[in-house]
C-alpha cells in the first residue's frame, strides 16, 4: 500500500509544480500584453499558444471587459490558487492517510 501512497504523493507534487509553472506563464502573458510585443517573436507566440485555450474559454464563459481591461488572467490565477489549495492538498492528505 505504501507504493500507492508514494504515487499519490508524487502526483500531488507534480500537479502543484505544473500549476505553479502555468501560473507564471499566465503572469508573463499578462505582462507582455502591457507593451506592444512582436507577434512573430517565438516567446510571445509560445505564451499566446499556451494560455489562449484557458483564457479564451474564461472570456467566453464570463465576458467581463471593463474599460478595455481583460480580467481573464486574474480569474485564471484565482482558479489555479483554488486548485492548489484544494486539489493538491487533498491529494497530499490522501497519500498521508494511506501511508
Amino acid at each position: 500500500m505504501f507504493l500507492f501512497s508514494n504515487f499519490i504523493a508524487a502526483l500531488a507534487r507534480v500537479v502543484d509544480i505544473a500549476l505553479t509553472l502555468y501560473m507564471w506563464i499566465i503572469i508573463a502573458r499578462a505582462v507582455i500584453s502591457w507593451v506592444s510585443p512582436d507577434p512573430y517573436n517565438p516567446i510571445v507566440r509560445f505564451l499566446i499558444r499556451a494560455t489562449e485555450p484557458v483564457l479564451g474559454r474564461i472570456r467566453r464563459l464570463i465576458p467581463i471587459n471593463l474599460g478595455g481591461m481583460d480580467f481573464s488572467p486574474i480569474i485564471a490565477l484565482l482558479a489555479i490558487i483554488f486548485l492548489q489549495s484544494f486539489l493538491v492538498k487533498s491529494l497530499a492528505e490522501f497519500a498521508m492517510r494511506l501511508g
